[in-house]
């Protein structure tokens, strides 16, 4: 036999593969014998030409097996990694779990008979009849990091304690910050989940409900068409890809004394920086509108702290250019009422209507924030 190359994606030989497929088949039907296993392409039709179909998008292998004198044919394969939105091994379980759901549903298709995972040591693992993951994880004690700005909004100063958290928020993502490379397709991926995917901006918007004050249907249109532009700005610059938290907000950042720890890397792992500076950046803006007051001497201390010490830790002359998408795709998220219920309709209004304007701007100016809060 021989098999595809990218078959190593998975971590198991020829033989050892074989091994592990007559293995597993025994236990799906005890008694049964393994007569042939054989890889299939994506394309097994008998002539080549113009219509020959290269590739797919799993790596199929069929096995013939005997049972009590009846020969029974099965289907066994697993998710190839490509650009088309499976580079994740998230991703390429998500689809496994969809085709295994979605086979049942399907008038006249084959059967889905077995769902599983190959483990570390590369046994074939069955969760057939598993309903949710699930992931444990350690506990990180401490208070989370939207305290301190709670308390900021009420109390209308920032402390010097409070100055050194966002310089030691700014270093840690100033190191987190590492290139990657080659980027390969995972710059461009981040810019697609940027606008398109159910967590970045139309997602977002599509879970707003209707009829919400300061977000008309008309508004978020015209916020989506002013966005769609930017993945065509930022699609090749692939330079900029580096290592990234994903979801860096102040309910993901734990301080245990004056040492953070952090909750719920997403994403993928990597991304353009402007994600995660954002992510963090809006959440200033967020508790000052309700508290306008406690901008000049408190949250708009730390806001621009928070641009000065990163540009100062890690100069990014791009970073303030790609910023804009990225910062209305954060300002859309905590503006939705399905995280932010009691936000005012002014707070809405005035923070979206920002986040709208800089799509209109070269790069994001963070002294232009100064205007919020005359």
């Amino acid at each position: 036999m021989h098999w595809p190359e990218r078959m190593t994606a998975i971590e198991l030989q020829e033989p050892e593969l074989a091994a592990r497929l007559r293995d597993h088949v025994s236990r799906l039907y005890p008694g049964a014998h393994v007569v042939a296993i054989e890889p299939l392409g994506p394309d097994g039709g008998a002539t080549a030409g113009a219509t020959t179909k290269a590739a797919g998008y799993g790596l199929p292998v069929r096995i013939a097996i005997s049972e009590g004198g009846v020969r029974r044919e099965l289907v066994w394969r697993v998710a190839s990694a490509n650009e088309f939105g499976h580079d994740r091994r998230a991703d390429r379980a998500a689809a496994m779990v969809q085709a295994y759901d979605d086979f049942a549903r399907m008038p006249q298709h084959v059967q889905a008979l077995d769902l599983g995972v190959i483990g570390a040591g590369g046994a074939l693992i069955s969760i057939r009849d598993a309903t949710e993951h699930y992931l444990i994880t350690t506990y990180a004690p401490g208070t989370i990091y939207a305290d301190d700005l709670r308390r900021i909004a009420a109390e209308r100063v920032a402390t010097p304690r409070d100055v050194e958290r966002v310089d030691t928020l700014a270093r840690y993502l100033a190191a987190l910050h590492t290139p990657i490379a080659p980027p390969g397709m995972r710059y461009r991926r981040a810019i697609r989940d940027l606008l398109g995917s159910g967590e970045g901006i139309f997602g977002i918007i599509d879970g707003y409900p209707d009829g919400v004050p300061g977000a008309s249907q008309g508004r978020l249109r015209e916020i989506e068409a002013r966005c769609t532009p930017w993945r065509w700005r930022l699609r090749d610059r692939d330079a900029r890809l580096t290592r990234t938290h994903g979801d860096f907000h102040p309910f993901n950042i734990v301080f245990d004394g004056d040492v953070p720890a952090m909750l719920d890397a997403s994403r993928g792992g990597c991304g353009d920086p402007a994600d995660d500076v954002t992510a963090l950046a809006v959440n200033f803006v967020l508790f000052a509108l309700d508290a306008p007051a406690a901008w000049e001497h408190g949250l708009g201390v730390l806001w621009r702290h928070l641009w000065h010490r990163y540009l100062t830790e890690r100069p990014d002359r791009g970073l303030l250019e790609v910023a804009p998408p990225f910062f209305l795709w954060r300002a859309l998220v905590v503006a939705n009422p399905a995280f932010y219920p009691r936000m005012t309709q002014q707070a809405r209004e005035t923070l979206l209507g920002f986040a709208t304007e800089l799509l209109d701007e070269p790069a994001l100016d963070p002294s232009w924030a100064e205007e919020l809060f005359p």
